[in-house]
């Protein structure tokens, strides 16, 4: 199991989240964050901070945790949809999720996805 973490342009997050959905893609987190540094500003919305004295953007988190098989194509739908060929359009991340459990019923792993 691998979790997708994806750092977009909040303006994009709405469009990744229908066409994830679309696919069958519909466990997911999403987040309202903001994110500093080159890979995260976006240059028409960016603002100066009082108590950060650097720039700064909103930008939208998505969470996914999927099989492994599943990733490549969940990346390629995030990249693809939140593509804009700017800079700040964000970052993917993916990382080994060692255990996941279903609360209610217990599952585990695959089975809890």
């Amino acid at each position: 199991m691998r979790e997708v973490k994806a750092f977009i342009r909040s303006k994009k997050a709405e469009k990744v989240i229908d066409v994830l959905e679309e696919l069958g893609i519909a466990d997911l987190t999403l987040i309202d964050v903001m994110g500093m540094g080159e890979n995260f500003e976006d240059p028409s919305l960016a603002k100066y901070s009082m108590h950060v004295v650097r720039k700064y953007s909103g930008i939208a988190k998505i969470e996914v945790v999927c099989k492994t098989e599943d990733v490549q194509r969940i990346i390629d739908i995030i990249r693809d949809t939140a593509y804009s060929g700017l800079k700040g359009d964000g970052m993917i991340y993916v990382t080994p999720v060692e255990t996941a459990i279903k609360i209610r019923t217990g599952a585990l792993d695959s089975d809890a996805l």
